[in-house]
């Protein structure tokens, strides 16, 4: 999508921070970190909100590349939280469907 700022990162149009990338998705710094350790995922192909989304294998693809992105960066063993923010009331700013991967300090329940 032209207007999407994600398809833009995704890109490559838009600089970001990038962790990594794959034939599927990019994982890369949020610009407003919540937790020491704060990044995006998102897949390549634009999709909305989870509400949107069809494709099981990319839900499936989404959740385990946030928990590699996890291992990664070092949060694995102590902790990790992965949030997926659908519509504007529960804090979607962005609509293209993405996970956060916060971590680094502990974490609230409940959250929000």
């Amino acid at each position: 999508m032209s207007d999407c700022l994600f398809c833009k990162i995704a890109a490559g149009e838009i600089p970001a921070i990038i962790v990594s990338r794959d034939a599927e998705f990019v994982v890369f710094r949020d610009i407003n970190p919540q937790a020491p350790t704060h990044v995006l995922v998102i897949p390549l192909v634009h999709v909305a909100s989870l509400n949107e989304a069809t494709d099981r294998e990319l839900l499936a693809g989404l959740l385990a590349r946030a928990r590699d992105a996890a291992r990664e960066l070092g949060l694995a063993e102590r902790g990790y939280r992965v949030v997926v923010n659908t519509n504007a009331e529960a804090g979607q700013t962005v609509f293209h469907l993405h996970a956060h991967v916060l971590g680094g300090r502990g974490m609230r329940w409940p959250p929000g």
